[in-house]
């Protein structure tokens, strides 16, 4: 990311700062310093005013932040974050600071309190999570990256989806490839097979994979911190008239959340597209996940689709779409595409075919 893309958040974030009446904000969670800076540390505080931007690490990172951080002046010190702005007088008497109300636990708060008992500590949610839900350009082309790899493993790995095959050596085999074409694994790979693939979120064991059986594969790759989600569900052997029939359901339900997902649209309409239809056709209960999440410098973002969600679709969100029909003891089917928001619709990034897959 070039400095003018750090330099244009940070604009947008004092804007949404002025916004919300407040002279600055705390930031401490990772992600949200990763997005505002560019710091990929473990260990970091940013602290925005009107007044000045302010970056706070200790020695291990002295040359790391020094080349990543945009647009903040740092500080480097072995002694705690909030002393340090109090030693350097980063926040002025009276000042409404925001802090991640998310993100901060009750012990550090409390030190808020205790060592700048002079400010108006004001909790706020996801002001960061809100700016970084639209992406620009170069994110756009991080996730198309990320995705084409998906795609490219997804298809090397298919010779291995046959008897005498575990889903353990899949799994890693997976981590191995994104790691050598990207960044490595965008989360840990779910491959579960028969009656496994009922766990929507399963973790992979030492089953062999067996005719008749379903193999749920939820797996993708990250690049530029940037993460892809795609799941596929082929069979082995012959399919019954059972697979054919839930798999087609899946598919059906995700086909109509994507073409209902465009800018305006709330995401309660496209959870709705898809259990509705679930639902009419017999297995409404057997879909009990939100139909997909956000996607950016973390697996799960906002916004979220999901049945109570009061979020509203944005150009240039990025998002998933992935329902799905889980029956104990027999199995499950999850289909799952990226998708960039658009004014008139959605731009499907996944190539991955989506039809029913037969593995001799």
């Amino acid at each position: 990311m070039t400095e003018e893309i750090y330099f244009k958040r940070q604009e947008n974030l004092k804007n949404v700062l002025s916004e919300y009446d407040l002279d600055g904000l705390l930031i401490t969670n990772l992600t949200n310093i990763r997005y505002i800076c560019g710091f990929t540390g473990s260990a970091g505080t940013c602290l925005v005013t009107q007044a000045g931007q302010y970056f706070i690490t200790d020695g291990r990172y002295i040359e790391q932040s020094k080349d990543q951080v945009k647009g903040f002046d740092r500080f480097i010190d072995m002694a705690s974050h909030l002393s340090i702005i109090e030693k350097n007088n980063l926040l002025s008497s009276n000042s409404k600071i925001g802090f991640e109300g998310d993100h901060v636990n009750y012990t550090l708060y409390d030190s808020m309190k205790s060592n700048f008992n002079n400010v108006n500590w004001t909790s706020t949610q996801m002001i960061v999570e809100d700016l970084a839900s639209v992406k620009d350009k170069s994110e756009l082309d991080a996730f198309r990256v990320a995705v084409e790899i998906t795609d490219k493993v997804y298809e090397e790995i298919l010779p291995m989806l046959r008897p005498g095959f575990t889903e353990k050596q899949v799994a890693n085999t997976l981590v191995s490839k994104y790691r050598e074409y990207g960044d490595g694994e965008a989360y840990s790979p779910i491959v579960a097979t028969g009656p496994n693939g009922a766990l929507p979120h399963a973790i992979p064991t030492d089953r062999e994979f067996k005719k008749g059986d379903f193999i749920v594969i939820d797996a993708a790759a990250k690049y530029a911190g940037y993460h892809a989600d795609m799941t596929r569900t082929p069979v082995v052997g012959e399919a019954t008239e059972k697979h054919h029939e839930v798999y087609a359901i899946v598919k059906e339900a995700q086909q109509r959340g994507c073409d209902i997902a465009k800018a305006g649209v709330s995401c309660k309409e496209v959870d709705a597209a898809t259990r509705d239809y679930i639902h009419e056709m017999g297995y409404g209960e057997y879909y009990t996940h939100g139909t997909g999440h956000g996607l950016g410098l973390e697996i799960h973002t906002s916004p979220r689709f999901a049945p109570t969600s009061k979020d509203i679709l944005k150009e240039n969100n990025v998002m998933t779409i992935e329902p799905g029909i889980y029956l104990a003891g027999w199995g499950g089917v999850r289909i799952e595409d990226d998708v960039i928001i658009n004014l008139d619709g959605c731009e499907i990034l996944n190539k991955t075919t989506k039809d029913l897959v037969v593995l001799d």
